[in-house]
């Protein structure tokens, strides 16, 4: 077995809140402890959550409502490259099994392009943000209507740029992977009755306390009583991971309904991670040192699905970000 031959790939599964939910104008910096101690940690790759470029062509063929809330514009792009997302995609992965340090400026450029034309807008930053400064300007292969996009999304308050493209970026690393997966579908037969028996699934003691919990910490977060580092640690507790599963997933998983809305909601929600798990198995290959980071509602099931398979090691997220 692969555990007997010490074959351990390790994997870090930093679990986060929505940074969206953040004020406008709270300060990027504050993060920077945060990126340290991952930076320290050295991964090899990183998985953010969001949707890859090939599943969102399918969104757009089969559930419109899924891919016009989760997926980002290719249009631009792949109307100025002349190119489909299959098309950029196989030309990004030949330009990406040049060794990194090779990589001249024009190539750069040009990732910037494909990665936009995949639907990897955070590639694409990732990209952008590794070019001298002198180089990040419009031209006939990068117009400026994609880089007012790109603009746009760099300074979104969201997680995957915020932490994952900057991390990347301390890392040198070429691009981030998307793992998300909405395949599997959210809509209930009935939405009416689904939205009044889910609400009803989670009116417990565990959601308010949850709830209560989070609200404090995002009040002494937003008033600097509270470090972004420290936040992380508390959303990444055992005790506040326990709480979570209790008044959301174990909730479901013990209602019974006319509708039967929490065996449904449990199926998506399992069926979803399940496959975003396998999608990280993917990124890891062989032997890649590899950080995910998801929504910290995801994390229970990521360490439970990830911890199954025989040669991937969990590192201790609590030490990790532990002070020194």
């Amino acid at each position: 077995m692969a555990q007997a031959r010490g074959h351990h790939n390790p994997v870090l599964v930093l679990g986060t809140s929505h940074l969206s939910s953040l004020p406008d104008d709270f300060p990027n910096a504050s993060f920077d402890p945060l990126l340290e101690k991952l930076e320290e940690w050295a991964p090899e790759a990183i998985a953010i959550e969001g949707i890859a470029g090939p599943q969102c062509d399918y969104l757009r063929e089969y559930d419109v409502d899924t891919f016009d809330t989760y997926c980002p514009d290719t249009d631009p792009a792949r109307a100025a490259l002349s190119i489909t997302g299959a098309q950029a995609t196989a030309e990004a992965k030949a330009l990406l099994a040049k060794p990194g340090q090779d990589r001249s400026i024009s190539e750069r450029r040009h990732l910037v392009g494909l990665f936009l034309a995949m639907g990897e807008p955070e590639s694409a930053l990732v990209q952008w943000l590794r070019l001298p400064e002198a180089n990040r300007t419009a031209g006939a292969d990068l117009p400026g209507e994609l880089l007012a996009y790109l603009d746009v999304y760099d300074r979104k308050q969201n997680e995957n740029v915020i932490i994952g493209v900057r991390l990347a970026g301390r890392l040198g690393l070429d691009r981030v992977y998307r793992v998300d997966d909405e395949a599997s579908g959210s809509s209930p037969a009935d939405p009416e009755v689904y939205e009044k028996e889910l609400r009803a699934i989670w009116d417990n003691a565990a959601t308010q306390r949850r709830i209560a919990e989070y609200d404090a910490w995002n009040e002494e977060l937003t008033a600097g009583s509270l470090s972004v580092l420290e936040w992380y640690r508390r959303l990444n507790s055992a005790v506040s991971l326990q709480l979570a599963m209790a008044g959301d997933f174990g909730a479901a998983a013990g209602a019974d309904t006319p509708g039967n809305t929490g065996q449904s909601y449990l199926a998506y929600w399992e069926t979803r991670n399940l496959r975003m798990v396998a999608n990280i198995r993917q990124v890891i290959g062989a032997n890649t040192r590899t950080l995910a980071i998801v929504g910290v509602s995801h994390k229970p099931y990521y360490d439970r699905y990830l911890g199954m398979m025989s040669n991937i090691a969990l590192a201790d997220t609590q030490a990790v970000l532990a002070d020194d």
